[in-house]
């Protein structure tokens, strides 16, 4: 078994795959990885299932190196990577050569980039699944973010790898948008007329206070029309919930699972994926779809996703 050892982790880094949902009803956040379309085609890059593990890099990528090589593929935000000081193309496999160096800068567009190597990396699971769920401490490597030193092992590769690249036309139908397509909350009607205008034709900022377990925003006061509480409830990934001083909140993929604050909105499966590569101070819009139309919309994604040949160029 080969291995990847850790000389910088960067700002964030974490073992990802797709996460381990339904186990919300026992207080379980799904975690998993923010981009997980981005996962998705960098897996299938080298030859991996889809819902392999990864290493997820934040805003800084970090330094790693392979003692006995790799195959390897980048996808997501592109942090300027170089293999043994040369730049690295973004969606293609590359080999490594065994004692190979990668280092990754800061990101040039969007918060996240996976490294994806074949084989998958090979931690223990937790409920089924390799991600880190960082609030916890659970699942991943040691149920946290990587350190210098650490050393990860590298499953052996499923299949004979062909060097192929993603198709262009398939990267500018999944690129990550900043205009949010949500569908209508099920505390809408919690709102004034005039406020929920507002939610859908302001833009908003992502917070600097903003993570893994949900993307404050910052803009017009969206506060419901009336003061009272309600019962906590299942809340749902891509929930919009609004606080009492009106400030709009995306619960993501480390969410808590129960809340009780109103919700306006919910962004669409198909968009769950763009959330994960907004950055603090990047400006969103919302923008309001039936729930048909959403569903069409990741019907269409998944069917894209599992086109086979047609993903590549």
């Amino acid at each position: 078994m080969s291995s990847l050892m850790v000389e910088n982790p960067g700002l964030l880094t974490t073992v990802q795959d797709l996460g381990r949902p339904g186990f919300g009803p026992l207080g379980v956040s799904p975690s998993g990885a923010a981009d997980s379309v981005a996962l998705r085609l960098g897996n299938m890059l080298v030859g991996n299932e889809q819902g392999a593990a990864a290493l997820e890099m934040t805003l800084v990528g970090g330094q790693y190196t392979f003692p006995e090589g790799a195959v390897i593929a980048f996808a997501g935000a592109d942090f300027g990577t170089k293999l043994n000081g040369r730049p690295v193309e973004m969606w293609i496999a590359h080999a490594v050569l065994p004692g190979g160096t990668l280092e990754l800068g800061l990101t040039n567009e969007g918060a996240r980039c996976y490294l994806c190597v074949a084989g998958g990396i090979q931690v223990e699971r937790f409920l089924g699944s390799a991600s880190t769920h960082l609030l916890s401490g659970l699942g991943g490597f040691a149920g946290r973010a990587l350190r210098k030193g650490d050393v990860l092992q590298i499953g052996a590769p499923m299949q004979k790898i062909r060097r192929r690249r993603i198709s262009p036309t398939v990267l500018e139908m999944l690129r990550p948008r900043k205009s949010l397509r949500v569908t209508q909350g099920p505390q809408a009607d919690w709102f004034l007329e005039e406020t929920t205008r507002a939610f859908y034709e302001g833009a908003f900022r992502v917070s600097e206070d903003s993570d893994r377990l949900g993307l404050r925003l910052e803009g017009a006061s969206v506060a419901p029309k009336s003061t009272r509480e309600m019962i906590s409830e299942g809340v749902s990934l891509g929930a919009v919930q609004v606080t009492p001083s009106g400030q709009p909140i995306i619960l993501f993929v480390e969410q808590q699972t129960a809340g009780g604050y109103p919700k306006i909105a919910n962004v669409i499966g198909a968009d769950l994926h763009c959330i994960g590569q907004l950055r603090p101070r990047d400006e969103i819009t919302f923008a309001r779809v039936s729930l048909e139309e959403a569903r069409a919309l990741w019907i269409a994604q998944e069917q894209l996703l599992n086109s086979g040949e047609d993903l590549f160029a």
